[in-house]
């Protein structure tokens, strides 16, 4: 066994490898760029070593700066976890040579699957079924135009170096072609240094299915079983589950046996993923499942394997790449119920999943279930990497059990200010669609808008009216809407919420999930994080207008009095109309000078709550 390892990778990933070395006894090694000297991967290796600026081409990226910091610390091995340099053949040859042991595939397997139009053609040859497409190296623009309408549209351009999304088009009518080939081609050249593409069958109803390979030194190779990884955003993987959904056993038992047979056909080692695309249109059919491609690395989503085989990856990796067979045979492998990842990114999903930065100035994750972070509460988020805060793993009896696990911990998320989709898996998780496994590749492109929250939840406001109304030091008259002199109180509280003003229910046995941080009080609810205090009296008064200038009438009551005519100039802050409610009168106020539009009601007639009163319009408009 190796004695000392450098983890050429930083964050969740690096800790993962830490854990899982120091139960072998192996001296663990991290080396960190300068916005990550913080973190805590950096504090839990044996040694850490500074390897450049944050940008990633200066540090992580950086093969002269990682093999220093090998030579320099004694290194015996290298692991390169997933992203960064785990797939660069000229790395992993440059580290052998180095005389340091490679923790990942054989670098002319990953030369082998690193191009997809020769990956498809190799795992032609060797009888593993691939998509139907074009790969050949004719790469002008009318034989490419030629096969595509051959093929039949709608049609998937790739890049052949292709990876994470990028140089990916759909191309849906023939008249489009050109142009999304041309605008493939430049994205591919940009991020890959090769902008060769292939044409591939688009496939409607696409399930991302792979499986995981693992091989020794010594001829043995097994599987471990399959993973579903069909919820995705932007060709990116948010929720992955294993076993698959709705996969039989005979149809599992061959493409399990297609993902060993693609392994042993580049004379694999280590830890490798055979990734397949399913036509789910008609069921999980084995005639409708192609070869896609291979990652010849560990994946980000191996802990659902773990989970269901109990077995660790990691571990595996070090013992293979130590020379030693594997661990265990494909008879004694066995799965055992059911487990789901859901990666909790640091990005806004109401803004179109743009990235979020800053200091993760609270930070709760469930306790209850696996959790595989690289950041803590006070730690930064940053804008040189990978967005990902952490992993939640789950694992029960069956897929019911796991995703009632999953959707508890999602929703017990609280991250702040940093925002994040937490509020987006723990609905996701308890999706009716989801939770029937009714999914494909295109499920969030088609539930998005519902799976987003834009405001509170009603229990939501009335918790942070509940919330409010204690926190006014005894004096109920600064929240709640007020008293009657006969009858019940009136518990209504005008709050805010993020940018809304809205009217909750104190309700004093709701359990209040809030916290203050610095002078910010935030509710936490179902993953979501709101910011709530009470507005001011001003705000109040003006409050009735939205931007557009409708007026709504913010509770059930009686109009007494109308102070405006159609066709009237106010100015911000008039007063419009008067409400009773509750033998309490609210008047309300113009948002902008304006133009009264439109008048709903008179005095004596009675409105409902968010009912249209009045309609403004700027006097420009």
């Amino acid at each position: 066994m190796m004695e000392s390892l450098l983890i050429a990778n930083r964050g969740e990933i690096a800790r993962r490898i830490i854990r899982s070395a120091k139960m072998l006894g192996i001296r663990t090694i991290a080396v960190y760029s300068e916005a990550d000297a913080g973190l805590p991967f950096v504090r839990e290796a044996d040694e850490a070593i500074a390897v450049g600026p944050s940008p990633a081409r200066e540090s992580y990226l950086s093969q002269t700066r990682i093999l220093e910091a090998a030579r320099k610390t004694g290194a015996a091995a290298i692991h390169p976890g997933y992203g960064f340099l785990s797939e660069n053949a000229g790395f992993a040859e440059a580290v052998e040579k180095a005389g340091i042991i490679w923790v990942g595939a054989p670098p002319a397997a990953v030369r082998a699957m690193g191009l997809k139009d020769a990956a498809k053609e190799l795992m032609q040859a060797s009888g593993v079924p691939v998509t139907p497409g074009y790969m050949g190296a004719d790469q002008s623009e009318e034989r490419l135009a030629a096969e595509a309408d051959t093929i039949g549209y709608p049609v998937l351009i790739k890049a052949v170096a292709g990876g994470g999304g990028k140089g990916m088009r759909r191309v849906d009518r023939a008249q489009d072609f050109a142009e999304l080939l041309a605008s493939c081609r430049r994205e591919a050249a940009a991020s890959f240094g090769n902008d060769r593409v292939l044409i591939e069958r688009y496939i409607a109803n696409p399930r991302h299915i792979e499986v995981q390979v693992f091989a020794d030194t010594l001829g043995n190779c097994v599987h471990l079983f399959e993973r579903d990884c069909s919820l995705q955003r932007r060709h990116q993987k948010v929720i992955e589950e294993a076993p698959a959904p709705g996969l039989d056993a005979s149809t599992r038992a061959a493409i399990c046996d297609a993902a060993v047979k693609a392994a042993r056909a580049v004379n694999y080692v280590g830890a490798g993923t055979i990734e397949f695309i399913a036509d789910a249109s008609e069921g999980l059919r084995e005639d409708r499942i192609w070869f896609m491609e291979m990652n010849t690395r560990l994946q980000v989503e191996h802990p659902v394997t773990e989970a269901i085989t109990g077995e660790d990856l990691v571990l595996w990796q070090l013992k293979v790449a130590s020379g030693e067979p594997l661990p265990k045979l494909q008879d004694e492998i066995a799965m055992n119920g059911w487990a789901f990842e859901a990666r909790l990114y640091a990005e806004n999903p109401a803004a179109g999943y743009l990235p979020s930065t800053g200091r993760l100035e609270h930070l709760s994750l469930p306790e209850a279930v696996r959790v595989d972070s690289g950041v803590e509460q006070g730690d930064d988020i940053t804008a040189f990497y990978d967005p990902m805060i952490a992993k939640i793993i789950v694992h029960g009896s069956n897929r019911e059990a796991a995703l009632s696990k999953l959707a508890a911990a999602c929703a017990g998320i609280e991250v702040w200010p940093v925002k994040s989709n937490a509020g987006l898996l723990a609905r996701i998780a308890v999706d009716p669609d989801f939770c029937a496994a009714r999914i494909d590749t295109g499920f969030l492109d088609r539930h998005g808008d519902s799976l987003v929250a834009t405001k509170p939840s009603e229990i939501a406001i009335d918790t942070a009216a509940t919330v409010l109304s204690r926190n006014t030091d005894g004096d109920p008259w600064s929240a709640l809407a007020g008293f009657r002199i006969a009858g019940a109180d009136d518990k209504r509280v005008r709050i805010r919420i993020g940018e809304q003003l809205l009217w909750g229910q104190s309700r004093p046995e709701l359990e209040a999930n809030a916290v203050t941080i610095g002078e910010t009080t935030v509710l936490f609810d179902a993953g979501n994080a709101w910011p709530i205090s009470l507005p001011v009296a001003s705000e109040v008064e003006a409050s009735q207008g939205a931007g557009d200038g409708a007026i709504l009438s913010p509770m059930p009551g009686l109009v007494i009095s109308v102070d405006v005519a159609e066709g009237d100039r106010v100015a911000k802050g008039d007063r419009l109309l008067t409400v009773e409610a509750m033998k309490m009168e609210h008047s309300l106020r113009a948002p902008f000078d304006g133009i009264v539009e439109k008048l709903q009601v008179s005095s004596g007639i009675r409105v409902s709550e968010n009912q249209l009163v009045v309609s403004i319009v700027k006097e420009q408009d």
